[in-house]
């Protein structure tokens, strides 16, 4: 699918991506597109640091808050959404602006894939039932339907184990197979690809900083939200930073400070491998420092006019 024109953004989180992403959509006519894969859960708005209701106000917003917190949505899932959503805009004669700090999201939508088929949604949740039947004994499921792929996963990762299941049971083929066919992008066209790169004390103030101001907006509130819908903790959705900390301090397992402290590292050790994965895997993005981005903001503008999306 050739999209001809689109901006993205990738970042660590708390880096300004999402601030940038507002002010380029509003100089150049855009509208943009979560590639985040906890933004798309519609139970977390403070928790995953979505935009505000006010900013989504602002420009059009999309993929954001779009599946419930029991049904992931797999890269490959979200790149089929995000392509389509990308040519709805780009037909409107507007620019796609598509932010978010999950690289596994970028890759999926512009290098493609394994060329995996859809699969049906009784399939998916009848493994996923299996697996959680199965407990411990749900890896040694995996190996009868994928042993080469069993060898890959550890035996506490549910996730992947029932991915692995599903798509065997739905193509009759192993997922190992699959991914070694080439893979196709979504989407074509001239992109200028945008990284954040910020200096690592000024991010960890960041992240420390916006937590505290989460938990002020209501964090807590909705993980006693997310603990009273009883989820199964192997769930994507279950892994949203803080989350699992503030429910500690909810069950009365820890206190306040400690759950902030302990979100806090989570979200430092987690941007530490976002910013690993964008500087190994996005080596051909441009990089952008993260520190006062206004004052970069004429500089980021002439680049994206170079690569000719900006229209008159």
């Amino acid at each position: 699918m050739d999209i001809e024109r689109a901006v993205l953004i990738a970042g660590p989180t708390a880096s300004g991506k999402s601030a940038l992403a507002l002010s380029l959509a509003e100089k150049l006519d855009g509208e943009i597109v979560n590639a985040d894969s906890m933004q798309v859960y519609r139970e977390m708005r403070v928790l995953t640091a979505r935009p505000s209701e006010a900013e989504e106000a602002r420009v059009p917003h999309h993929l954001y808050g779009v599946v419930a917190a029991d049904h992931p949505l797999s890269a490959g899932r979200w790149a089929v959404r995000a392509a389509q959503a990308m040519q709805e805009i780009a037909g409107r004669g507007r620019l796609p602006i598509l932010v978010g700090g999950t690289g596994l999201y970028f890759r999926a939508l512009v290098e493609g894939l394994s060329p995996i088929p859809q699969i049906p949604a009784d399939i998916r949740d009848a493994a996923r039932a299996d697996v959680a039947e199965a407990g411990p004994h749900a890896h040694a499921l995996l190996a009868e339907a994928d042993p080469v792929l069993a060898e890959t996963i550890r035996p506490s990762d549910k996730q992947r184990i029932a991915r692995g299941i599903e798509v065997f049971r739905a193509t009759g083929r192993p997922l190992s197979a699959w991914q070694k066919e080439s893979p196709v992008p979504l989407v074509t066209g001239a992109f200028a690809r945008i990284v954040l790169a910020p200096e690592r004390q000024w991010l960890r103030a960041r992240i420390d900083r916006r937590f505290d101001l989460m938990l002020a907006e209501g964090a807590l509130e909705e993980a006693r939200g997310m603990a009273a819908l009883d989820l199964d903790p192997a769930l994507p959705a279950m892994k949203a930073l803080g989350l699992r900390p503030l429910i500690r301090h909810l069950a009365g397992e820890i206190s306040l400070t400690e759950a902030s402290e302990a979100g806090k590292r989570e979200s430092r050790a987690y941007a530490k491998r976002q910013e690993t994965w964008f500087r190994t895997q996005m080596i051909s993005w441009n990089a952008i420092s993260a520190q006062d981005l206004e004052s970069q903001m004429a500089k980021i503008l002439s680049f994206i006019d170079d690569l000719g999306l900006t229209r008159s």
